[in-house]
C-alpha cells in the first residue's frame, strides 16, 4: 500500500486532475483507509474517485464514484446521493463501449463517460478489440457531457484522442511506467488543452 499511495501522491502533485482508486480486491473496509489516506496526502486540485464503490466513495468523502458496466446503474447512484452529504461536484462517471451506451449514461445523469479501449492494450483485451479514434469522435459528437478516452493510450498517441474531441484522457500504464510524471504532463497537455 504504502508504495501505491506514495504513486498515488506523486502523480496528483503533478498536476492530473483526477486519480481513481481501482483496488478491486480490498475490502470495503480497506478500501475506505486507501481512499482517505490519499485524499489527506494530494492537493485539493485533484479529485479522488473511486471505482464501481459508491458507498466507499461516500464514507471516504472522495470527489466521485465511477461506475463500469455491472455496477449499479447511474439513476440508482443518484437516487442514494439524494439522501446523503457529499459535496456539490460530487461526480458519477461510467465506462461505456457504444454510442448507445454514452447516450444512456448520459441520459441517466452521467457527469462524464470514459470510453474505449480506443488502441490496443493488454489490460482492456476483455471489452474487445480497440475501437479507434474515429469511433472515439462518434462518441464525443454524440453527447455533451465530457468523454474520456482510454485504452493503450500514451504520449504518441494522446493528440489523436484530443484530435477526436476527447476532454482527457485515462491511463494506467503509462503513468506507473512513468519515472518523471510532470514532463509527461508537458509533453501530454503541449498546448494545455489535454486534461489527463
Amino acid at each position: 500500500m504504502r508504495l501505491l499511495l506514495e504513486k498515488i501522491e506523486s502523480t496528483a502533485r503533478a498536476g492530473v486532475n483526477w486519480i481513481q482508486i481501482r483496488e478491486k480486491d480490498l475490502s470495503a473496509r480497506e478500501l475506505a483507509a486507501l481512499t482517505a489516506e490519499a485524499l489527506r496526502r494530494i492537493p485539493h486540485a485533484c479529485s479522488v474517485l473511486v471505482n464501481d464503490r459508491l458507498d466507499v466513495a461516500i464514507a471516504a468523502g472522495a470527489g466521485g464514484v465511477h461506475l463500469g458496466e455491472h455496477s449499479i446503474p447511474v439513476e440508482e447512484a443518484r437516487r442514494l446521493l439524494r439522501d446523503k452529504t457529499v459535496n456539490a461536484d460530487f461526480l458519477v462517471g461510467v465506462s461505456v463501449h457504444s454510442l448507445r451506451s454514452a447516450e444512456a449514461a448520459e441520459r441517466s445523469g452521467a457527469d462524464y463517460v470514459v470510453f474505449g479501449p480506443v488502441f490496443e492494450t493488454p489490460s482492456k483485451t476483455a471489452f474487445g478489440s480497440p475501437q479507434g479514434d474515429e469511433k472515439l469522435a462518434q462518441i464525443c459528437a454524440g453527447v455533451s457531457i465530457p468523454v474520456m478516452a482510454i485504452g493503450g493510450i500514451g504520449s504518441e498517441n494522446a493528440g489523436q484522442c484530443e484530435a477526436a474531441g476527447a476532454a482527457g484522457i485515462a491511463a494506467i500504464r503509462m503513468f506507473q511506467d512513468a519515472t518523471d510524471v510532470p514532463a509527461l504532463l508537458r509533453r501530454l497537455r503541449g498546448d494545455g488543452k489535454q486534461q489527463p
